[in-house]
């Protein structure tokens, strides 16, 4: 079973040794229409400008004005059109988070990849450069998959964390250890056991 989620920060355990947490929001969601392959259209709210196909589908599932972002999602047997229900979460003692990780945009193989770079002394001119990547002879050519400067980050992760604890009451979501993704990023929460 799959939650949206927004991830408020990092904090720890008061408890000795102290543990570090992450704080997730789970976002209130509203189940549209149950599919046959085990998932669900649902409805939540987003800083999302309504639009006409936004309206439409809000005036087709009979959704108030906020719910205005849609997407299907995993869901357990015997889930009905409404309110998507916390009660699994009470349970939950290991779940998987999917976010996107921090964009650091485009980046230099020492940071992306962790290359040495050459000496840092004067007259070197070589320092952060990547080097030498192809071959004279054979076969002459750079081959794929080099490591080379480009985009880092902004990827979807998914890790796996313990529950430490779920305040129904405020939807908050309490997982041991971190978490991919910069606070007030949104993500999925799956139940694994």
């Amino acid at each position: 079973m799959e939650f949206i989620v927004e991830k408020i920060g990092m904090s720890r355990t008061i408890s000795v040794p102290s543990v570090p947490v992450t704080l997730l929001k789970v976002i209130e969601t509203k189940v549209c229409e149950v599919k046959d392959n085990g998932k669900a259209l649902v409805a939540y709210p987003s800083g999302k400008k309504i639009n006409k196909p936004i309206e439409g589908q809000q005036k087709k599932y009979n959704l108030s004005k906020e719910f205005n972002r849609f997407r299907e999602l995993k869901v357990a047997e015997g889930v009905e059109p409404g309110d998507l229900s916390f009660e699994p979460l009470k349970e939950a003692k290991v779940v998987k988070s999917s976010f996107n990780s921090k964009g650091r945009g485009f980046t230099g193989v020492v940071k992306r990849y962790g290359f040495a770079g050459g000496p840092r002394s004067h007259g070197s001119r070589f320092h952060r450069a990547p080097g030498s990547i192809g071959m004279c002879e054979w076969p002459g050519r750079v081959q794929p998959g080099q490591k080379m400067p480009g985009q880092y980050g902004n990827k979807k992760v998914t890790v796996k964390n313990e529950v430490i604890s779920f305040d129904e009451e405020n939807g908050i979501l309490v997982l041991k250890g971190a978490v991919p993704g910069h606070n007030g990023a949104r993500g999925i929460v799956r139940i694994v056991k």
